[in-house]
């Protein structure tokens, strides 16, 4: 989406941030106003609406939000949210690489707000704004619905500037070569049997919408080529398999996975949780994972991994289980963030 721009004039540049979100505290109350806008999300829960109301308020909302909350509250740090503060920590280094340009952070649910971002690049006079979804593959529940969410409110504008769109950015070697030295940073002191890359997952129909006939499989996602390139689970194996030769990690040593299911729904697989269940029980003692659909450590990294996961593979056998950080704020994250915004942008603008 490019709006029209006047040859030859000069740009101002606003490059927003855009994160999936999270509680403003972790209460029981704020998490069931996340959760409640989160999930009414139709690209997220993609059903029926009348289903979808009926789900939210009789099952998931009076149940799921004490429970989510008491997750949110054993990863709530004295700063907040770890979602948001390393997303504002990679912000702030992204402006120290850009100076030029207006760097915000906007997201999906909860605060700060898109609406927010957008309003303030506006009010700064942007002529041309670079959304930057933080999600390296792509999905409708999370790009897609975070640039129609920006589209809809950048078309209310009195004046729609020029427009921008980081594009999915899993195979960018700045981005791998950071998830690379997180892991061996990771696994310094701590050398382990197998490395498991953990995926979000999401409902298998929503691959199906974008790359007809997929037979969610190794198989049919081994390579990336024009006939999958936009198959959310091929662009994760794709992720997978060159992290795994920068890493230089031997066959056999690794395994690839998806998590984070929602609901009774065919999700992409094969689910995180049985895959630790089975490589506990081939004999792994020592295992390292690492989840590169997200950039921001986050509940699903944090408590889900790093909690859940791990007591999971201890009550199975397993010694040690090394939850990966994400790049986070990490700098070179940050040097590769500022060169696909340079990438993205028109060549004369940073």
């Amino acid at each position: 989406m490019t709006t029209a721009q006047t040859t030859g004039a000069p740009r101002k540049t606003a490059i927003i941030l855009i994160n999936v979100g999270t509680p403003d505290d972790p209460s029981t109350s704020s998490v069931r106003r996340y959760l409640k806008e989160f999930l009414s999300d139709p690209r997220v829960l993609d059903i029926a609406a009348l289903a979808r109301w009926l789900l939210l308020r009789l099952i998931i909302l009076p149940f799921r939000s004490p429970k989510s909350a008491k997750m949110y509250r054993s990863i709530w740090t004295k700063d907040g949210s770890p979602l948001l503060v390393h997303t504002r920590t990679l912000a702030e280094k992204l402006k120290q690489r850009l100076p030029d340009a207006l760097v915000l952070v906007g997201m999906r649910y909860g605060n700060p707000r898109l609406a927010h971002a957008i309003a303030e690049a506006s009010k700064s006079g942007a002529t041309q704004i670079l959304l930057a979804p933080l999600f390296p593959q792509y999905a409708s529940a999370s790009t897609g619905t975070a640039l129609q969410e920006a589209y809809r409110l950048l078309g209310a504008l009195p004046r729609v500037p020029e427009v921008h769109v980081l594009p999915p950015f899993f195979l960018d070697g700045g981005f791998l070569d950071s998830f690379v030295a997180t892991l061996k940073e990771a696994i310094a002191s701590k050398p382990v049997d197998h490395v498991l890359f953990s995926y979000h997952s999401i409902p298998l129909h929503q691959v199906q919408m974008l790359h007809a006939g997929c037979a969610s499989n190794d198989s049919c996602c081994a390579t990336l080529g024009p006939h999958n390139a936009s198959c959310y689970r091929a662009q994760c194996i794709a992720t997978t398999n060159e992290l795994v030769k920068r890493a230089g990690l031997a066959p056999g040593s690794f395994s690839t996975s998806f998590q984070s299911r929602l609901g009774r729904a065919v999700w992409l697989g094969p689910n995180t949780e049985s895959t630790i269940e089975g490589l506990a029980k081939k004999g792994t003692k020592r295992l390292a994972v690492i989840c590169p659909s997200f950039v921001s450590d986050c509940l699903e990294t944090v408590e889900e991994i790093g909690v859940r996961a791990k007591e999971q593979f201890h009550s199975l056998g397993g010694e040690e289980l090394v939850a990966v950080p994400c790049v986070n704020g990490r700098d070179d994250m940050a040097d590769a963030l500022a060169s696909l915004a340079r990438q993205t942008l028109p060549s004369s603008e940073m």
